[in-house]
């Protein structure tokens, strides 16, 4: 059995009978004497175990509580060590999801939550400080063009959602260059492309909305409860379209890439409703669907001239305009 699997039976043997000698701890674990004593040693230091030995016993057990309980007797200390148990490999891999979110949460609001999580799982994996920040240095996650969300509001929006609270917020919407106050009812947090959406019933215009937390000016919690709406039609709605944008009128769009392009496209998933069609000259036809054009237009002009846009007429002139545009900053 692995480390953790031997933490996990040494307190329950120690649970069960209250004490355990260490002959018994080792003809249980099938363990040398310097590997139960090093065992031992991390459930104590870094796993906060109250185990002491008992010379009356001379056995192990957990530490009493100085405190009494009903009828005068002492308390046991509760103890518990973590409920759900993984494998080194699997924390290793849990490791390198904080090193993920780490990434996300450019200003720690979710990191401090998850402090006393990560030491735990260092505990287990018997790392020091030093063997603990060299692993995390063989994970590097890089954003591109990160919109950094204010802590103290991603908090309030959190908090609300978990809560099934209305939130108050002062939204900055770019396209309009203005700030509106509305009452929402948080339903989902969304992260996409190195940045924060909420999901949420906007009772201003009563219907679905997706909020940048970026844009965000103020959040304040409300005591009414939040709108119960089924996930099933939020994501019908705002997840129907390409990219962030929702919306329920949706369209078809049809792409054609160059065999160069190809290459990276048919690898890549712009939608899950997406259908890849091979050339035989090695280009690509993309058929998916969208809601508003306005991602779908910055993503198709990435590829420049790699990239045709056969239907709609609409989304097609759209992009010969901005091509166009884009070539008269060069001119004169």
């Amino acid at each position: 059995m692995d480390r953790t699997e031997r933490f996990y039976k040494i307190e329950m043997l120690i649970k069960s009978r209250g004490s355990v000698s260490f002959a018994t701890l080792m003809d249980e674990l099938e363990v040398s004497r310097a590997t139960l004593k090093r065992d031992l040693d991390y459930l104590r230091s870094r796993m906060d175990a109250p185990i002491v030995y008992d010379r009356d016993s001379n056995g192990y057990r957990f530490e009493q509580a100085t405190g009494r309980g009903a009828g005068g007797k002492a308390r046991e200390a509760s103890h518990e060590l973590p409920g759900v148990w993984f494998s080194e490999r699997e924390i290793h891999a849990l490791l390198t999801l904080h090193h993920l979110i780490q990434g996300l949460d450019n200003a720690g609001m979710l990191g401090r939550h998850l402090a006393p999580l990560l030491d735990k799982l260092h505990g287990m994996l018997g790392t020091s400080e030093g063997e603990a920040r060299e692993l995390m240095r063989r994970v590097r996650i890089v954003h591109p063009a990160q919109r950094p969300v204010v802590g103290k509001f991603f908090e309030r929006v959190a908090s609300a959602l978990l809560e099934r609270r209305r939130l108050q917020i002062t939204y900055y919407s770019r396209s309009k260059q203005s700030e509106s106050q509305r009452a929402v009812s948080p339903l989902r947090l969304v992260h996409y492309r190195s940045t924060w959406y909420l999901d949420a019933w906007c009772h201003e215009s009563d219907g679905l909305r997706r909020f940048a937390l970026d844009a965000l000016r103020e959040a304040e919690g409300l005591t009414q409860r939040a709108k119960d709406v089924a996930m099933k039609t939020v994501e019908a709605e705002l997840d129907a379209g390409y990219g962030i944008y929702g919306g329920k009128d949706v369209k078809q769009a049809t792409l054609m890439f160059s065999a160069e392009a190809a290459q990276w496209v048919a690898n890549e998933l712009w939608h899950p409703r997406q259908v890849l069609e091979p050339q035989a000259d090695g280009r690509l036809r993309m058929k998916l669907p969208y809601t508003d054009d306005t991602e779908l237009l910055m993503d198709l002009l990435r590829h420049g001239p790699d990239v045709k846009v056969e239907a709609p007429a609409a989304l097609r002139n759209k992009l010969q305009q901005r091509l166009q545009a884009a070539i008269g900053q060069y001119n004169g």
